[in-house]
């Protein structure tokens, strides 16, 4: 059994797992590339609009387009829908689980470095006083998926992207 030091935290499966595993896996890309596409959405450029059903994020462009990007979404039971605002953003933040999370899995950490092994990845966007975040992953495979504890994500790659087209104060809308 490899030591703490050299297991991290994945909080959507609520699992320890080995660093080295986790950074072999780590190689590629997300299975949904970003692209510009048509959006007819009536909402002001710089929107972003979570269609969590579709497991999408649009960032609303000027001229009727968007940046669409592939995310992964809250599992069930983890879902949720709302209008908030931008207030924050972080390069690597650290990472405080909050008491929901660590009453579900005692051995959490009180506190977590920001960095590679963090689960917030390279960027994260907050939203309002919630518990919620649009940040990064390491995970490129869960692009896609059901799996976070209610937490938007996406590549690294692509949060960087995002990171730096957002201003804080944008809407951000999350529909299921």
């Amino acid at each position: 059994m490899p030591s703490a030091a050299a297991r991290v935290y994945n909080p959507d499966t609520n699992v320890w797992e080995e660093a080295t595993a986790v950074a072999t896996r780590s190689r590629g890309v997300s299975p949904i590339k970003k692209q510009i596409v048509d959006y007819a959405g009536n909402y002001r450029p710089g929107t972003i609009v979570i269609e969590t059903g579709e497991r999408r994020l649009y960032l609303v462009l000027e001229g009727g387009k968007a940046l669409k990007y592939g995310i992964g979404v809250g599992r069930e039971g983890f879902t949720w829908s709302g209008s908030n605002r931008i207030t924050r953003k972080a390069e690597w933040p650290g990472w405080t689980p909050p008491a929901q999370m660590r009453k579900r899995v005692p051995d959490l950490p009180a506190y977590m470095e920001g960095g590679p092994n963090n689960p917030l990845g390279a960027r994260a966007l907050y939203i309002g006083s919630t518990l919620y975040r649009v940040h990064g992953t390491s995970e490129p495979w869960s692009i896609g998926q059901a799996v976070s504890s209610g937490c938007i994500r996406l590549t690294n790659e692509d949060v960087i992207d995002l990171y730096d087209r957002v201003q804080v104060g944008a809407r951000i809308i999350v529909n299921r």
